[in-house]
């Protein structure tokens, strides 16, 4: 296999492993990430696991932050389960068991140029201003709507219907009010979107609703047009809830925030202007 698709397999076998804690952050499971570097003993990979965690003491980082012991139970025939030893590694952890792997498995060397990117963009998204990271997120979220109106479509929300299926997922989320009464609440001009116009708490709510509500769609138990828009004003209000009983501001009552579509602009005029690198 040629380095440059051995470097992509790797890619994508660890991003397909790769998940995501409740603080944003990503993690793998070393069982999981033994295999994609062909380590086929567990003693061996944890050999390797022991000197990540010593590079990462030695320089000046608390190794518990980032390599995480856990039990987990699997199956061994016959329905019998037995306890195994596992770890949950963060992605500066995994960056260490790449540079601490065998040096003569092409694997790991893929993997260490994988890990090194992913390091590298996160401390840069890291850096990232206020502003910048309202615009992260709010490019999530338009993600987030592309796939959640793909979900209500299967669900069998028609076209004709999809602006009634999201208003209902705002009516839940802010008790009542619908997109226009929301803009109208926070002064938001008729011309500007609505998640333009808010800051990163209130993104963030919306992106849970959007993402949860998705994910009941996908499940498939949830069929028709008006139990899809009935599930999505539901969420919402969970949702609502949730901000409640955690003591947090309402959203409809959160001040609007200065337009990102200026900073959009600005970064894509970036992107496209930014060297292609041979």
């Amino acid at each position: 296999m040629m380095e440059s698709q051995q470097l992509e397999f790797i890619k994508n076998a660890l991003e397909k492993l790769r998940r995501v804690a409740s603080n944003g952050k990503p993690f793998w499971y070393a069982r999981e990430i033994m295999a994609v570097l062909t380590y086929t003993d567990w003693r061996d990979f944890r050999a390797v696991i022991e000197k990540a965690r010593v590079s990462c003491d030695m320089a000046g980082n608390f190794s518990a932050d980032h390599f995480v012991h856990t039990d987990e139970m699997v199956e061994i025939g016959s329905g019998a389960q037995r306890s195994r030893e596992n770890y949950i590694l963060s992605q500066y952890a995994c960056y260490l068991v790449a540079m601490n792997g065998d040096p003569s498995k092409p694997e790991i060397a893929s993997s260490q140029a994988y890990f090194a990117d992913q390091t590298y963009k996160l401390e840069k998204q890291d850096s990232l201003t206020d502003q910048e990271r309202r615009l992260h997120l709010r490019n999530r979220l338009k993600d987030g709507n592309k796939k959640l109106s793909r979900a209500a479509s299967e669900a069998g929300v028609r076209n004709t219907m999809f602006g009634v299926f999201h208003d209902e997922g705002y009516r839940g989320l802010y008790g009542g009010l619908g997109l226009a009464q929301i803009k109208s609440v926070k002064g938001i001009p008729d011309n500007e979107d609505l998640l333009d116009c808010i800051d990163r708490a209130e993104l963030a709510a919306n992106e849970f609703r959007i993402t949860q509500t998705e994910e009941q769609l996908r499940k498939g138990s949830v069929k028709g047009e008006q139990p899809a828009i009935k599930t999505h004003r539901r969420i919402g209000a969970k949702v609502r809830q949730t901000i409640k009983e955690i003591g947090g501001t309402m959203p409809e009552k959160l001040p609007a925030a200065p337009s990102l579509k200026k900073l959009a602009k600005q970064k894509a005029k970036e992107l496209n202007e930014a060297p292609v690198e041979e």
